[in-house]
């Protein structure tokens, strides 16, 4: 399976520090190297980096470690391919325009069998099972609300319905954001952490690298950091019980629904 990062803050941040990490989990200290991804939003623009190669080797890889890109939220992806081959079409993250915005979406899983009616309005390059997702739920986003953009606790509500629908076909971790928030879905396996004053040390699990988060940041700012397995070896990582839709926004949970049988989860 792929393995997903993300970050949500509350003041443009750089992601070099848990990028070096997650890169090695691309073909050195884990076995998706059929590809990876980043993207990055700036206001309303977004850098985008795809590359079907091994992300440990990879010299995009190394430029966007070293090139500190400041963004309020970030999506990437390493890939080990179930559909589709290995190529730049297939690659994650996915991006497509809705209501004057782009949106970002990068997949954990497997969907079997799943085949949905798209009307055209969205339509997938590749033959990925996360890309007729991605089309789909923008889709039906679409035909909900129209050509206005509804309130963040509407579409949040939308998209957990969407997502139980999804979610019966099989594995449906992932990450979307169009620039404002971000929403993760932990079908299976997701962990996250929020990073906020006192700020202290912390040292990678897949490199020898540490950082004092205290002389970076100042003390107002939260970054939300979302990993498919925890980044490092000396903080507190909590895991999203599995079958769970979370809204991440200005570094902090606004609120999370359970996408399976049970009782309602929100933010205390």
């Amino acid at each position: 399976m792929c393995q997903l990062l993300g970050m949500n803050c509350n003041v443009p941040t750089d992601i070099c520090f848990s990028f070096t990490g997650f890169q090695a989990r691309g073909g050195a200290t884990d076995v998706h190297s059929d590809g990876w991804g980043i993207a990055f939003f700036e206001g309303k623009g977004t850098r985008i980096f795809l590359d079907p190669q091994p992300s440990c080797s990879s010299p995009v890889a190394e430029l966007v470690r070293a090139y500190p890109i400041r963004s309020k939220n970030v999506i990437a992806h390493i890939r080990k391919a179930t559909q589709g081959a290995i190529g730049l079409e297939n690659t994650h993250p996915f991006m497509r325009e809705l209501w004057g915005r782009y949106w970002i979406f990068a997949h954990n899983g497997n969907l079997l069998n799943f085949a949905p009616e798209l009307d055209g309005s969205f339509v997938p390059v590749g033959l990925t099972d996360s890309e007729r997702a991605f089309c789909w739920l923008l889709q039906q986003l679409r035909q909900r609300f129209g050509s206005n953009s509804p309130a963040r606790s509407e579409l949040f509500a939308a998209l957990h319905a969407l997502t139980l629908e999804i979610a019966s076909y099989g594995e449906f971790n992932f990450l979307l954001s169009n620039g404002d928030c971000l929403f993760a879905h932990a079908s299976t396996q997701l962990t996250y952490i929020v990073r906020q004053a006192p700020f202290t040390q912390a040292h990678l699990n897949d490199q020898d690298v540490t950082v004092d988060f205290s002389s970076l940041t100042s003390p107002d700012d939260r970054v939300a950091v979302i990993a498919t397995q925890p980044l490092t070896d000396n903080e507190a990582w909590l895991s999203m019980a599995r079958g769970t839709l979370w809204w991440f926004e200005e570094g902090e949970v606004v609120q999370s629904l359970a996408t399976r049988p049970g009782p309602e989860r929100k933010a205390g």
